[in-house]
């Protein structure tokens, strides 16, 4: 991957656009919207993706379909200075982490974490407080997404084993 910034013009921000509301949209399509050609739209995209701009394609997925009915963000306070490439190896072992940062405030980092139930995220809270780093979480459940078709609200990769046997 190329780590110079490569130009970015406005035709590259509509094909982008055009992407984001639908991926599955046709380099034609795209092109019609815009006045370029499939060719021309092909490139861009080609071009977008080996620099890096554009990082994939995926499929958005209700997450209760997927296993997943409990939903919370974790609020983790380490002890000391826990390096950020420390919580990453964490996050990383707990499949039920669909998203982890480091942030800004009295927290160190913030998880969003997906479970089959509310036991189910209660025994993954354990095994993240069982690292002898980690001093206190916080934790929030979500009750309801408030924008339903934000990517928040979608699942990003399946549940772990035996989640879909959940009544």
């Amino acid at each position: 991957m190329n780590s110079r910034p490569a130009p970015f013009d406005e035709l590259d921000r509509k094909i982008i656009t055009a992407l984001m509301a639908n991926a599955r949209t046709s380099f034609a399509e795209i092109g019609a919207g815009i006045g370029l050609s499939a060719t021309a739209v092909k490139r861009r995209v080609d071009r977008l993706r080996e620099t890096g701009v554009i990082t994939g394609f995926t499929a958005t997925v209700k997450p209760s379909a997927l296993g997943w009915r409990t939903e919370a963000y974790v609020e983790v306070y380490c002890e000391g200075a826990a390096p950020p490439r420390r919580l990453a190896e964490v996050v990383r072992n707990h499949p039920e982490i669909t998203a982890a940062m480091t942030v800004t405030g009295g927290a160190d980092a913030l998880l969003h974490v997906r479970a089959r139930d509310v036991e189910h995220f209660e025994e993954v809270l354990e095994r993240i407080r069982a690292e002898p780093f980690i001093r206190k979480t916080i934790s929030v459940m979500v009750l309801s997404h408030l924008i339903p078709d934000s990517p928040e609200a979608g699942a990003s990769h399946p549940a772990p084993e035996g989640a879909s046997d959940v009544r």
